[in-house]
This record gives structure tokens, C-alpha cells and sequence, in this order.
């Protein structure tokens, strides 16, 4: 134990503590591995000026990675943002895939088409819905979607078991802002957003013969889950 230790009673930090202190900012690491294009970064700022949320570079990079693992070719997402996730999975997905974004707001969808115009991208590859997101989500096609991801907090829950069903078996339901940025995984947040996502989170875990989950601190905290 050091002198200094001694003298102020305090024992020194473990190595494994130095060695968690002394490491880099992980999270913006992450984040600047695979940068953004000017058309994306343009997109995202477009989005910070009407106060929609958009995926950060780091979960981006896990939804290309999806798309491309699974040669995904119909991926729904809710919540459109101003187009961002877009950007990502198209750089991943076929020809002849399709997206379909689904959102509350008209703004965010003439956002994300921008975007997308921007980046060269047919219109034939993308469906941008607008209007009650719980209402289009249950009229989806059953046994469709290779990729379901979620990023609205509203009806998660029923939202969830719509992922279900209109995902083909071995497809993946992605949960987006899972961990609300560490609230979810602080118990004093007794906030009705947060106690919302734990009982989510449990729900998928528990549900054995539903989904294969896991949880990552990616971004905002992500859950994958596949469909079995």
C-alpha cells in the first residue's frame, strides 16, 4: 500500500480499477470507428434542429452489420428520425430490398426522404408511413420482416408482440434507446419511460420460446432478440 494511502487511511484502487480508469472514452471511440458521410452527418444535424432522435453512429453500424449478416431484404423500423438508420441499412441491404419507416410525424418522414434523395437512393427501395405508429404496427403482414426495430417508447410492449409476429422465424427485433442511456438500468429511476423498458426487457428475457435476447451497452443500450 502506498504512503499516501497509509496516511489518509484509504486503501489504493484495485488493478483492475486503474486499469478501467486509465482506459479511453469507449463510447466515442465507438462511435468514430466507421464514420458518417457528409449526407448522414447533414441529415442528423436537420434532425437535432426539430428535436427528433436519431440512432448514433455506433447502433447505425449494428443494424448495417444485421442487415448484411442476414441478407436481410424487408426490414420495418419505428420511428423514422430524419433518416439516419436509413442511411446505414442501405448501404447494407440488396437492390431489392425494402425499408419501411414508420413514424407519427409527417416532418420526420420528409426529413428522412431527403436523405435518402440525397444519397441516390430510389424511391422504390423505401415505404415512409405516417401516421398512428400503434395502429399501422398491427396491421403489419405476419411472418415478413427479416429485421423489426423499435425506437418508439408508446405501446412498446404490444409493439413487441407485433414484432413477433410479422418476423419470420430467425428473424431479429432490434430495440433501439433499450437502456435509456443508463436509466434502465438504475433502480431509483422510477420514472413510468423507464419502468416501461425494464418490464420489456424482462419480458423478452423470460420469454423463452419466443425470443434469443441479448442486451448491449451500445449507443443508448440496444436488445437484440431473435425470433425462434
Amino acid at each position: 500500500m502506498a504512503l499516501n494511502s497509509v496516511i489518509s487511511g484509504k486503501s489504493d484502487r484495485s488493478g483492475a480499477e486503474r486499469a478501467f480508469a486509465d482506459r479511453g472514452d469507449m463510447r466515442a471511440y465507438a462511435n468514430s470507428f466507421l464514420p458518417e458521410s457528409e449526407i448522414a452527418q447533414r441529415a442528423r444535424q436537420r434532425g437535432i434542429e426539430i428535436g427528433t432522435y436519431d440512432t448514433t453512429p455506433a447502433v447505425g453500424s449494428l443494424l448495417r452489420y444485421l442487415t448484411h449478416l442476414v441478407g436481410a431484404t424487408s426490414i420495418v423500423e419505428v420511428g423514422t428520425g430524419a433518416g439516419v438508420s436509413g442511411l446505414w441499412i442501405f448501404q447494407a441491404m440488396t437492390q431489392k430490398g425494402l425499408l419501411t419507416s414508420i413514424d407519427d410525424e409527417v416532418e420526420n418522414a420528409k426529413l428522412a426522404k431527403q436523405a435518402f434523395e440525397e444519397a441516390g437512393i430510389h424511391s422504390s427501395r423505401y415505404r415512409l408511413i405516417t401516421g398512428n405508429s400503434r395502429e399501422i404496427v398491427g396491421k403489419l403482414a405476419d411472418s415478413l420482416y427479416d429485421i423489426f426495430i423499435l425506437r418508439r417508447n408508446t405501446d412498446l410492449l404490444e409493439s413487441v408482440d407485433n414484432a413477433h409476429r410479422s418476423l419470420r422465424p430467425g428473424g431479429i427485433l432490434v430495440i433501439d434507446r433499450a437502456l435509456l442511456s443508463g436509466r434502465v438500468a438504475d433502480p431509483t429511476q422510477r420514472d413510468p419511460e423507464s419502468i416501461g423498458y425494464r418490464e420489456v426487457i424482462k419480458v423478452i428475457k423470460d420469454a423463452h420460446e419466443q425470443w434469443l435476447p441479448m442486451l448491449l451497452p451500445v449507443g443508448d443500450g440496444v436488445m437484440v432478440a431473435t425470433k425462434v
